[in-house]
């Protein structure tokens, strides 16, 4: 058996009380807003990437949407499948890597949503191949013209939160944007050393454009406080509305070729 990542690790311990944070109170809000900004029709198709506990997902697929929910983790999926049948809903669910998948359906959207998985690095993942992997992974999966709304780490939180001593220590990277820290032990278990990525919106239409996604909008994105506004410099995310409007470029092959072949740590 493959050893888990650290990310695996992490969200396989915290599944039991991922729906505790205060972060995942404002689901049917969230997709009532989902619903709005795509213009989801009755019954389309739906794929949730980094789709955690499923509370998107079960709250789609209560309203009669065709929903597929992928996540890294197999705990986090067990939570979502358990909340699905609690709910009475049926919905697919599929374990793998958001970087590294292929799926022979074509979706009407897609969803990734509370750093589902852009930007949450393993030890040996390159902070552009890594979100320009997954984000090549969903356009192939979305049917021409589709919508889809991710929300990510905001690098300018980052960037005013780290001073040059965190530089110096190895926990802020300014070129990549990569903060590397611990999320601290839970229950007897060990602490687990994880990487994320921030990102600035220049460089969000260029991976979305590479991927063959048009950035239509770019607002704050907040957990609990989405709306179409003007991003605050201290909040932690950044929503993006696109369109599938091609499909991922040669750009996107060359620069994956490259990153794949020498890791930036």
């Amino acid at each position: 058996m493959a050893k888990k990542t650290a990310w695996e690790e992490f969200f396989d311990t915290h599944a039991p009380v991922y729906n505790e944070n205060v972060f995942t109170k404002n689901t049917i809000r969230e997709v009532d807003f989902v619903i709005e900004q795509l213009g989801l029709e009755p019954a389309v198709s739906i794929l949730d990437v980094g789709c955690g506990t499923g509370r998107h997902s079960v709250e789609l697929a209560r309203r009669g949407f065709a929903v597929t929910g992928l996540d890294l983790s197999v705990e986090m999926l067990a939570q979502a499948k358990a909340a699905a049948d609690t709910a009475g809903v049926r919905a697919e669910w599929i374990h793998c890597d958001a970087a590294n998948f292929s799926l022979s359906k074509k979706y009407d959207a897609a969803i990734c949503l509370c750093e589902g998985s852009m930007g949450l690095l393993g030890q040996a993942d390159d902070p552009i191949g890594q979100p320009l992997s997954i984000l090549c992974n969903i356009s192939r999966s979305l049917k021409p013209q589709a919508g889809f709304l991710a929300t990510v780490l905001s690098a300018a939180r980052m960037l005013r939160a780290h001073s040059d001593d965190d530089v110096s220590a190895g926990r802020f990277d300014p070129l990549t944007l990569v903060e590397s820290g611990e999320m601290p032990p839970r229950e007897g278990l060990p602490a687990v050393a994880v990487r994320e990525r921030g990102f600035v919106g220049t460089e969000l239409r260029i991976l979305f454009l590479l991927a063959g996604l048009s950035v239509r909008d770019m607002w704050g994105g907040t957990a609990g406080n989405w709306g179409k506004r003007p991003l605050d410099l201290d909040e932690f995310e950044i929503m993006v509305v696109a369109t599938k409007t091609g499909e991922p470029s040669a750009g996107a092959d060359a620069i994956l070729g490259q990153t794949n072949s020498s890791v930036v740590r």
